[in-house]
């Protein structure tokens, strides 16, 4: 977590919308006034000597809470950032040429989540349930309650994807089905919206700039369409941004990604985020098995006596391959 600083002097209360290179925005919670803010030297002077012990990249993200002082020039001074109530992040993207060591830091998304809406497409791009499932356990990982939207419904066109949702929903996940083709498939979610501080993150092209704007036209967020050559999301959301379509009712519009990996877990604890493995995890005859060869795994059994999905299993397979191979775990 990042250092944190108060000041005496009398500041105002704020919660950053955007951060950038040079400014970071401040919403002002009692007013609703705008600002472009600085931060404080001792801020980056002290990040810049402690950076090693440091698991974070981010000094300052969107959703943090802030005081702040206006120099009456049209911008403001950051003077303490308040400590986070929680944060989503995920492990910073591979450098090239930046060598085996050194390159997998915490990247922090945004900070003071109320929920987290993981959205996927079921088609264009097509429905993928293994970064489905890396989503949501990095949002769990984060404590931070987790739902799942599964976009472009309209594009369906066989029964058997009616799978998907049902096995979601049977693990615990609130699953939403929604279309901008059918705008009232979108009532439940503007419901769950309301009074929240919501963050909206997934693939590229699964269209979250697109609910949100369906959901909030006064936002215009840019949207377009996925390749027709690659069948892949192209960026539009070039930033983390935090919208205010109602005095209390925040939503968090993310950048979508090509490939997610959640920091911080260790390969023996990934099993703990499959909901549906907890119940036999204790029955395992070996107390550290990683549910992947050993004998007498009551895991594995439960997979052969369909008592715990195969796709499910696979997706844990496949991520344990990524946490064994990292050199930070």
């Amino acid at each position: 977590m990042p250092y944190y600083y108060f000041s005496t002097e009398v500041s105002i209360n704020g919660r950053v919308i955007r951060a950038e290179i040079k400014y970071c925005y401040i919403r002002n919670i009692d007013d609703g006034s705008e600002l472009p803010c600085t931060l404080k030297g001792k801020f980056k002077l002290d990040y810049r000597q402690k950076k090693e012990k440091l698991t974070t990249t981010d000094v300052i993200v969107v959703g943090d809470t802030v005081a702040y002082d206006d120099l009456g020039d049209g911008t403001g001074l950051i003077t303490s950032i308040h400590p986070r109530e929680n944060y989503l992040a995920r492990k910073a993207p591979k450098i090239k040429g930046a060598g085996k060591r050194g390159e997998r830091f915490e990247q922090i998304l945004a900070a003071n989540i109320d929920q987290f809406f993981v959205v996927v497409s079921a088609d264009q791009p097509q429905f993928n349930n293994k970064t489905l499932d890396r989503f949501l356990i990095t949002g769990d990982s984060s404590h931070i309650p987790t739902h799942v939207v599964i976009n472009k419904i309209d594009l369906i066109e066989d029964d058997a994807f009616d799978f998907w949702p049902a096995l979601y929903e049977d693990l615990g996940y609130e699953c939403y089905m929604t279309s901008i083709q059918a705008p009232k498939s979108l009532r439940a979610l503007r419901e769950k919206l309301q009074g929240k501080i919501s963050l909206f993150w997934g693939p590229s092209g699964v269209g979250k700039s697109s609910i949100l704007n369906e959901l909030f036209p006064e936002l215009c967020l840019r949207t377009e369409t996925v390749s027709d050559f690659s069948n892949k999301g192209r960026h539009t959301t070039t930033g983390v941004y935090m919208y205010t379509p109602s005095g209390d009712t925040f939503v968090i519009d993310t950048p979508g990604v090509r490939e997610i990996e959640p920091y911080g877990i260790k390969k023996e604890d990934l099993a703990h985020y499959f909901t549906e493995f907890v119940p036999y995890i204790n029955e395992c005859k070996y107390n550290r098995c990683t549910h992947e060869h050993e004998p007498g795994c009551a895991i594995m059994e439960a997979v052969e006596q369909g008592e715990i999905s195969p796709e499910r299993y696979d997706s844990y397979a496949r991520l344990l391959a990524t946490i064994e191979d990292d050199l930070y775990f």
